[in-house]
């Protein structure tokens, strides 16, 4: 079998929105290409040999700037990928009015064969790279974490940015997803998962697209299968399960799959998989060899949460789902879209339902450019405020609060608050955005090819507003 090239998939999806927009050819070739590509090679001391260790950089669109995109660590990583990723990245920043400009980053490793201080020297000299040539800063191109990387590995890139860069006020804005103790922002980690949620709540609560699928409005009460139980996997399944109360039936890792018809306990595998490294062996669940065999078990909602390219013209006849989140970036390929579609299969996109990593990471560069923390000034005259609209009722009412009752009346946002509310508002209006185009247009088959049209709209509305083109 071919292999499936991802940057080609993410072409045809733009070309197909195209033919719904009226935007001259020629600005769509613009917007399809990459801007800028930097390959890197480099060698790094690993124990008593030096390693050549191979990387990228890719800056998609300069329509906005900065550039913004995660950098992932994986064997998989070839300029392909990235290309694909920051081309996504593009769209999605597009779909939820974030004003960024699409890039991504890449390491080609498995961070599982190197000690953290071997990481620590790979991922400096990768950042010295960047420097070099101009591929990172607050106001040029701002990285953030994807698969296989996390807050340490962002607070090493801040770090070394910083020691190039002394004097930049601004500096801590040059890199997101940092631990909150470095300029991070509260709510950064759940944020892919909980935009998940949001999104498929969302969806889920479409009477009509709900009655062609043979559901009930809502999330509550359906049947979830994640793969991938990583940080997106993850929270995207314990908060579908804690605040939307979804039935999480299976869980599938590289390792293998779990599944429970009468559902998982997710902070309880959490636990289990940190204690032993494994979800192998948990004892209340079914174990399942082939982990991606799960993907075809009859579930109301199935959420790929880890790589691309995992449902194919292979198993996409056999997927049971009425309903797939992307929390993964294209793990559907157009073919097996097709084939999903013709089934009736609602599919909720990778480039509007991931997108709240990027949208928290924009608060938190917002908040090192702003040097404050979100709630800080508001909160206290927040709660004042409350207190005495509390005391008023009290007062004419005669009917004393409990204390209880008191504290969630008077309570002010904070910055945990604010971040999550900012997201779901974020979630809910660009959801409905692309939904009213979908419905709007008879001939158009997906929630898909609706959100690049809405991208592709306000993309080539800033080049035209740039006037470069005479």
């Amino acid at each position: 079998m071919a292999q499936t090239r991802f940057f080609e998939n993410v072409q045809k999806y733009v070309e197909k929105a195209a033919d719904f927009t009226k935007l001259p050819k020629g600005l769509i070739q613009q917007i399809i290409c990459c801007n800028a590509v930097y390959q890197i090679k480099f060698p790094v001391r690993i124990g008593n040999e030096i390693q050549v260790i191979e990387a990228y950089r890719v800056q998609h669109s300069h329509h906005r700037l900065p550039t913004k995109g995660g950098i992932r660590y994986s064997e998989m990583v070839d300029q392909d990928e990235v290309m694909a990723l920051a081309a996504l990245m593009t769209y999605k920043c597009a779909v939820v009015d974030v004003p960024f400009g699409g890039a991504k980053g890449g390491i080609k490793i498995n961070a599982k064969n190197y000690t953290p201080a071997q990481l620590e020297r790979i991922t400096r000299r990768y950042t010295f790279e960047l420097i070099k040539k101009g591929f990172i800063g607050p106001s040029l191109d701002v990285p953030a974490p994807d698969y296989g990387t996390g807050e340490r590995e962002m607070s090493w890139i801040a770090d070394t940015y910083i020691s190039f860069n002394p004097s930049q006020i601004d500096a801590y804005g040059c890199v997101t997803g940092k631990p909150v103790s470095q300029n991070g922002i509260r709510g950064r980690t759940e944020a892919t998962g909980r935009g998940v949620f949001y999104g498929l709540r969302q969806a889920c609560e479409d009477k009509d697209d709900m009655k062609v699928l043979g559901l009930t409005p809502g999330i509550a009460g359906k049947t979830v299968i994640v793969q991938g139980f990583g940080n997106v996997g993850y929270h995207s399944a314990r908060i579908l399960q804690e605040e939307g109360d979804a039935k999480i039936i299976g869980i599938a890792e590289y390792e293998g799959a779990l599944y429970n018809p009468n559902g998982i306990d997710i902070e309880k595998l959490k636990k289990f998989q940190k204690e032993n490294n494994t979800i192998r062996g948990y004892p209340d669940a079914k174990f399942i060899a082939k982990s991606n065999d799960i993907l075809e078990y009859e579930c109301d909602i199935l959420v790929p949460a880890a790589l691309e390219n995992q449902i194919t013209k292979e198993n996409a006849p056999k997927i049971k789902a009425k309903i797939i989140g992307e929390g993964a970036n294209g793990p559907v390929t157009p073919e097996a879209e097709d084939i999903l579609l013709k089934k009736g299969v609602l599919i909720i996109p990778d480039m509007y339902l991931n997108a709240g990593g990027v949208t928290v990471s924009y608060f938190e560069w917002l908040k090192n450019l702003s040097h404050v923390r979100f709630g800080r000034m508001e909160r206290r005259f927040q709660e004042g405020a409350n207190m005495n609209l509390v005391n008023l009722i009290q007062e004419k009412t005669g009917k004393k609060l409990s204390k209880l009752e008191m504290e969630k009346m008077v309570k002010g946002a904070d910055e945990i608050d604010l971040v999550r509310s900012g997201l779901e508002d974020t979630m809910i209006y660009s959801y409905e955005s692309i939904h009213e185009i979908w419905k709007k247009h008879k001939k158009m088959d997906s929630i898909r090819t609706a959100a690049y049209v809405n991208a592709l709209g306000k993309i080539g509305e800033a080049y035209l507003e740039m006037g470069i083109f005479p």
